[in-house]
């Protein structure tokens, strides 16, 4: 550091600088310059983080545990250890709890405490007859007449350095010690010591006396006097505290983005409640009402009864025989009374079932999407959430077809980065024909699936509709879309309050 640079640091530095730096000469423990300097410490500690940034210092922390006793801990130093004293109240004969406490002057915890410590180690002998009664063992005895490892630690000078116990004895009456209660602090304490580098050395043999100013004033340039003045030069290197401004959660940025898709390709956004009927949730959709998706472990069921809106007689038609769909049905009796069960929404297909349903002919063709969140009764672990987003889609549309369907999710998940898709034949009771849908992972390099989707049967349109026409749908769990994006391999960490998380996690940007 030449003296060229030394002088123009020198015009930057901070009064807080000004006064410590001097003191390095002597000085170079923290609370030693905060007495010096006659500052506070968080004073005299951001002057010195800032003499480390410009290279004029270097801080040095050590972190060392002190020990110290507590209110039992000063207790038994004067009087001594319980477990003494509860021996020194006994004798070769078996006496009575109570006069044992009474005589010893023992809580009745501490009591049970010496019960259990001096039966491990042998020194006494319990008899349980009309009540507890103790007597002191031969063992006990001499253990009486010496000094234990637990009273030679209490009787060291505090507080104490818990690196400077050595011997190993004492380093286990103090672990035992520290399991009692009260009986023991133990403190980390941080030393801050200061040395000066080379170049720090310049700066501590120059007068850095005089008035500096921080700042002008109104009365500065009334007066003129701003002209004689030495101004504090802006340190416009200097380290700052990172700053983090207000956000969204990232997972509300890809939500958004998945929306954005959808709209720029046409389509009208559905929203609806997250708690529904059995009828709009499964019924509306053709599910038969013995599928397993009904049963508790798989559904979140609440108390009351839904009222269930006039289309549910048509499709109970379409349940028991399938109505005038040319289809047989499931052949059952339809129960309403399962039907008006209220449960959390299990897909966002029921918003489609729904839509479709407040629909006239000429309102066709129609596209519509929703992106919200449904709820299932699953273990959660890393790859099962019990509450999570899905992407739903209809297109409601009589040219409508197959080659359609697959044009609209190729197109979708280009957008969200997997150019490669392919679907496969699947199942699913409200659709067919069905697909399951892959997309290739670029990283991977292996097919993952990511949702279903085909087209509506005649069983769900028609009822709802009051006519068949075809309809494109498709339901695509959003969490494993996104979270290659940020590189999340537990699906959970999508939703954890974790303040650093969301502060580093990068935007979301395609």
């Amino acid at each position: 550091m030449d003296l060229q640079n030394v002088a123009a640091i020198a015009t930057k530095l901070h009064p807080y600088e000004r006064i410590v730096l001097p003191l390095l000469k002597q000085q170079n423990e923290l609370s030693a310059i905060s007495k010096t300097a006659k500052m506070q410490e968080i004073e005299v500690m951001r002057a010195l983080q800032w003499l480390e940034n410009k290279g004029i210092i270097t801080i040095n922390t050590e972190k060392k545990k002190v020990i110290s006793l507590d209110q039992n801990g000063s207790r038994y130093q004067k009087e001594g250890l319980p477990e003494k004293k509860f021996l020194k109240a006994l004798t070769d004969s078996f006496k009575g709890l109570n006069i044992i406490t009474k005589k010893a002057k023992l809580s009745r915890e501490e009591v049970n405490a010496c019960l259990g410590l001096l039966k491990s180690k042998g020194s006494i002998e319990i008899k349980k007859e009309e009540g507890v009664s103790v007597k002191i063992t031969e063992k006990g005895k001499k253990s009486l007449a010496e000094q234990t490892p637990e009273e030679q630690f209490l009787n060291l000078s505090f507080p104490l350095l818990l690196d400077e116990i050595k011997d190993v004895k004492i380093k286990l009456a103090f672990e035992e010690l520290q399991k009692r209660k009260n009986l023991l602090n133990i403190e980390e304490q941080k030393t801050v010591t200061v040395t000066l580098t080379e170049g720090g050395k310049k700066f501590a043999a120059m007068d850095l006396g005089g008035e500096v100013v921080n700042r002008i004033t109104a009365g500065m340039l009334k007066s003129g006097s701003w002209k004689e003045k030495q101004f504090r030069a802006y340190d416009v290197e200097i380290n700052v505290p990172k700053t983090y401004g207000g956000k969204k959660h990232f997972t509300n940025e890809a939500v958004e983005y998945i929306k954005r898709i959808w709209l720029d390709m046409g389509f009208q956004e559905m929203t609806g409640n997250f708690v529904q009927s059995a009828f709009w949730d499964l019924d509306a959709l053709f599910v038969p009402q013995d599928h397993p998706a009904r049963e508790m472990q798989d559904t979140f069921y609440l108390d009351g009864k839904a009222k269930l809106p006039d289309v549910w007689k048509k499709v109970k038609e379409v349940h028991e025989a399938g109505g005038t769909t040319g289809s047989k049905g499931w052949g059952y009796v339809f129960s309403q009374k399962e039907a008006e069960q209220i449960l959390l929404r299990t897909h966002t297909t029921v918003l489609s079932a729904q839509t479709i349903a407040k629909l006239k002919k000429e309102d066709l063709p129609a596209k519509f999407f929703a992106v919200g969140k449904v709820f299932r009764n699953e273990a959660l672990d890393w790859k099962h959430l019990f509450e999570f987003y899905q992407v739903e889609g209809i297109v409601i549309d009589p040219q409508a077809n197959l080659q359609h369907l697959k044009g609209y999710l190729r197109e979708f998940y280009k957008k969200m980065g997997f150019p490669d898709v392919r679907m496969r034949p699947g199942y699913f009771p409200y659709t067919s024909p069905s697909l399951e849908v892959d997309v290739f992972h670029p990283v991977k390099k292996e097919w993952v699936e990511l949702g279903g989707a085909g087209i509506f049967r005649p069983e769900v349109v028609q009822p709802l509709l009051g006519f068949d026409c075809p309809v494109l749908a498709w339901g695509q769990g959003m969490a494993r879309i996104i979270t290659e994006y940020w590189k999340i391999t537990d699906i959970r960490d999508l939703y954890k309050n974790d303040l650093k998380q969301i502060r580093e996690m990068k935007a979301w940007l395609k």
